[in-house]
């Protein structure tokens, strides 16, 4: 009995050991493959002149110490820090305005800027010989004389009468016969069948994907890596990039193309493979991927049909189907969705950002109001789930249901993807004074 107990103790402890093991791997496991997000917030205060007038599209890096611009169809990264343009990407030589850089956008993890870059295909088509396997039959027919031969037979009366009635009626020169008849004979030669030649066409234009790593901005020894990533085959020749979101946690990249037959959603994963996601006749107006799951949230429109939907490989889910609603953004577990009418912004809605999304999730109001929105404002959650809205010279912030407003003072202004710096821009003459400080300050 004593030992029975001994062994009984030795067990539980055993067992006691090996769970708390068990707990202690999956933990870091847990934390690899779903790990808390903690964004850090950079904000820096400086100034810088950057040469050039005529500065669009500006994006500041995750660092805040380098800008990304496009000037006269040429993508420029300016490090702000040593006051220098570092990288340069101009389009190919030649008078197409849909070549060179389409698109853009900083991580938001790091210093690190992909970009689309389109060319003309130097093989616009593909010549294929082909081989048949069959063979080509060559026919031929000549004429045989061959002699008559005659058989003794009983003679049939009424086959006699109606010999007789056919040499009356018929063709006089059947009374002429000869001894002969004439046949046909045909001879079949195998030759073999010629190839040929098959163009192909090939998509005329080439679309690339690029990543841009930079280094610290104060290293002077290193150079920015421009890395060649993929070709996107189905990419549509002039086609535009309306949107890109990117999903850092899980590789995922979404982009809008629209050409002139179509818009198309595409998604690029990991391992390189390009999706097409969207409907037939389908309009895709905003997007925002998860920063947990990789799901994608976006407004469709099917003709008069508007959808606010959750996109999780070919899996769709309604989230609302109210006219009104459209997607904000994502940030920390949370989905924010805006409610718009006569061009303001009146309801700000969130629901939880779940791995299993459910059709029609209850919406929760995290505020109401009245705020300008049309097409020329933007929109970000910012890393406190602060919702910023703002236009050229006036920036809303609603924090946890409460609304303050930012004067801008540039020509032009810019937030960060995490609402924490404020980019002003200020012509003088051929350059552009720019100035940098958290946003908070101007509150």
């Amino acid at each position: 009995m004593k030992k029975l107990r001994t062994v009984a103790v030795w067990t539980l402890i055993s067992l006691l050991v090996q769970y708390g093991g068990y707990s202690y791997l999956n933990h870091k496991v847990q934390q690899v493959i779903a790990p808390v997000q903690s964004p850090k917030v950079i904000t820096t205060q400086l100034k810088a002149t950057i040469p050039g007038s005529n500065l669009q599209d500006v994006q500041v890096s995750y660092a805040k110490d380098y800008i990304a611009y496009s000037e006269d169809g040429t993508l420029k990264v300016f490090n702000l820090k040593k006051k220098k343009v570092v990288f340069e990407k101009a389009p190919p030589s030649g008078n197409s305005k849909s070549f060179g850089v389409l698109s853009y956008q900083w991580l938001p993890d790091r210093n690190t800027l992909l970009y689309f870059y389109a060319k003309a295909n130097p093989n616009p088509y593909t010549l294929e010989t082909v081989y048949p396997t069959q063979t080509q039959s060559k026919t031929s027919s000549s004429k045989v004389q061959t002699p008559s031969t005659t058989e003794p037979k009983t003679e049939d009366p009424n086959e006699r009468a109606n010999s007789k009635t056919a040499d009356k009626s018929g063709d006089k020169t059947s009374n002429n016969k000869t001894n002969t008849n004439s046949s046909t004979k045909e001879t079949t030669k195998e030759q073999p069948a010629k190839p040929y030649v098959v163009k192909h066409y090939n998509n005329p234009q080439l679309t690339e994907l690029y990543s841009l790593d930079l280094p610290d901005s104060d290293d002077d020894s290193t150079a920015p890596d421009d890395r060649f990533n993929q070709t996107i085959n189905n990419f549509p020749a002039g086609g535009k990039i309306e949107e890109c979101v990117v999903s850092t946690f899980t590789n995922l990249m979404y982009l809008t193309v629209k050409s002139e037959q179509s818009e198309l959603l595409l998604e690029i994963d990991v391992m390189k493979n390009v999706r097409t996601l969207s409907k037939s006749g389908e309009t895709i107006d905003n997007m925002a991927a998860s920063d947990r799951y990789g799901t994608l949230y976006l407004d469709s429109k099917v003709g008069s049909k508007h959808e606010v939907i959750a996109l999780n490989g070919s899996k769709r889910v309604v989230i609302s189907n109210n006219n009104s609603d459209q997607i904000l953004g994502i940030r920390d577990g949370s989905v924010y969705i805006s409610e718009i009418k006569n061009n303001r912004l009146v309801k700000i809605k969130t629901t939880d950002d779940l791995n299993q999304v459910t059709s029609n999730p209850s919406l929760d109001t995290l505020w109401e109001g009245n705020i300008p929105y049309d097409d020329s404002v933007r929109t970000l959650i910012g890393a406190d789930g602060q919702v910023i809205v703002y236009s050229n010279q006036t920036a809303y912030i609603i924090t946890k249901g409460n609304l303050s407003q930012v004067k801008l003072q540039g020509d032009e202004n810019y937030v960060s993807v995490d609402g924490a710096e404020l980019i002003q821009l200020t012509k003088n003459g051929d350059s552009t004074q720019a100035e940098l400080q958290p946003l908070k300050s101007k509150e």
